[in-house]
């Protein structure tokens, strides 16, 4: 069974940095895709970040200030935020799939029970 499990949100000002962790149960992180998505309130889910092997992406929104990293030995995945801004408030969605990595979060096979960073501004 695969479980996804985020922590680290919480309330932040704006320029503020934040970690978001993912512990990572019945698949490895070091062999599959993994992703990170967030949705705003009233909005539809927004590719953030993915990583695969040796390959990572960024969406245009966050690029230059979030990072996906992940931790082979502890199969746990990372997103790194810095500078954060209010429009970077939603739920954010830690991801996996067994292939390639995508855009489109219907694709996106497993998924965590989100958890909330709020910017304030």
């Amino acid at each position: 069974q695969v479980q996804l499990v985020e922590s680290g949100g919480g309330l932040v000002q704006v320029g503020d940095s934040l970690r978001l962790s993912c512990t990572v149960s019945g698949r490895s992180v070091s062999r599959n895709a993994m992703g990170w998505f967030r949705q705003a309130p009233g909005k539809e889910y927004e590719f953030v970040a993915a990583i695969r092997l040796n390959e990572d992406y960024s969406g245009d929104a966050v690029k230059g200030r979030f990072t996906m990293s992940r931790d082979d030995a502890k199969n746990m995945v990372y997103l790194q935020m810095n500078n954060l801004k209010p429009e970077d408030t939603a739920v954010y969605y830690c991801t996996a799939r067994d292939t390639r990595m995508v855009y489109t979060p219907s694709m996106w096979t497993y998924w965590g029970q989100g958890t909330q960073v709020t910017v304030s501004s």
